[in-house]
Order: structure tokens, then sequence, then C-alpha cells
């Protein structure tokens, strides 16, 4: 039988196990982020001509416009919002 708890307890029962897991140094999000940082790999050279160190650093310079941009739609929104008020 399975225990009815409310949003706040389930809630907390997943903090707990998000804790326990990174207490014990392990997570489950290696094969998203590397699929994620992949992407920027195959944008900036997807034919893989690129040197290694070069193909990294231009994917690196990617990764962070990613970011950038996100911020920057962000900001946007937010100032936006604040204006109307």
């Amino acid at each position: 039988m399975s225990e009815s708890l409310s949003p706040q307890l389930r809630s907390m029962r997943a903090r707990m196990a998000a804790h326990a897991q990174h207490a014990q140094g392990k997570t489950n999000t290696g094969p998203a982020r590397e699929a994620f940082n992949k992407r920027f790999l195959d944008e900036v050279d997807p034919d893989r001509k690129l040197p290694e160190p070069e193909r990294l650093k231009r994917a690196e310079h990617a990764r962070k416009l990613h970011f950038q941009r996100l911020a920057f739609k962000s900001a946007k929104a937010r100032a936006r919002k604040a204006v109307e008020g």
C-alpha cells in the first residue's frame, strides 16, 4: 500500500533523496550533461576537422553564448514586466 503524502512532504522526500545522492558523490545527470555539451561541439565543428583544443575552446564559447543569450532575454523580460507594472 502506498502512503498518501502532501505536496510539501513529497517535495521534502525528494530533496532528501537528492542530498543523499550528492553526499555519496552520485548524480544521474551525466548523460544529459554530456548530450547538452555535445550539441556545442557539433555546432562549432560538425565534421570534427578542427584540432581538439580549438574545438573545445570554440564549444566553450558557444556554451557561454547560449547562457548569455538566456540571461539577456531574462533581463529584457524582467525590465518589460517592471514597466508594465
